[in-house]
């Protein structure tokens, strides 16, 4: 039986043995960066590790949980073009959600997610655990395609993970 804490998140450890979240507000801090994020399936989770981090309110404006098409298109600008065109699960979409979260916030880089989290959702052409992320910053687009093969809770840490790895390997030089 499922605990009432929910999944478990492993974080990655790099040589510093930081969990992902400090190493990322550590280098953010360093360079008086701000960060945003736009979530879809995770649902809040990436803004929950950012902040689960002691002083985040530094460089964390927040973020935009745009579950539905109506919030990516309203309140991110995401084009309805894109969204019929490309879906909301797309790279094109993930990048729009970052450039919207980067711009309707004002951060200097935002960080992006979108996908099929599962246990339904999924097609032949987009299965159960594909997962786009994005990230904007001032001249820089960065975008990751990914297809978890865990259960709901776990392709939504899974993403989260993968968000904070792809900011981490822009800020490190």
């Amino acid at each position: 039986m499922a605990g009432l804490a929910g999944p478990r998140i492993s974080h990655h450890m790099d040589s510093s043995q930081q969990p992902l979240e400090k190493q990322v507000g550590e280098l953010l801090s360093r360079r008086g960066w701000t960060l945003a994020v736009a979530e879809s399936c995770t649902g809040g989770l990436l803004g929950h590790l950012i902040t689960d981090v002691s002083g985040s309110s530094a460089y964390f404006q927040g973020g935009v949980i745009s579950y539905s098409n109506e919030v990516k298109e309203r309140l991110l600008g995401v084009p309805h073009e894109t969204l019929i065109e490309h879906g909301a699960v797309s790279k094109e979409t993930t990048l729009a959600m970052a450039q919207g979260a980067r711009r309707l916030l004002g951060v200097d880089v935002a960080l992006s997610v979108t996908g099929i989290a599962g246990p339904t959702g999924g097609t032949v052409e987009k299965p159960v655990g594909l997962v786009y992320i994005g990230l904007a910053a001032e001249e820089t687009e960065l975008w990751e395609r990914h297809v978890w093969q865990g259960d709901r809770d776990q392709n939504k840490a899974l993403s989260a993970e993968a968000a904070l790895n792809l900011l981490l390997r822009y800020l490190t030089p």
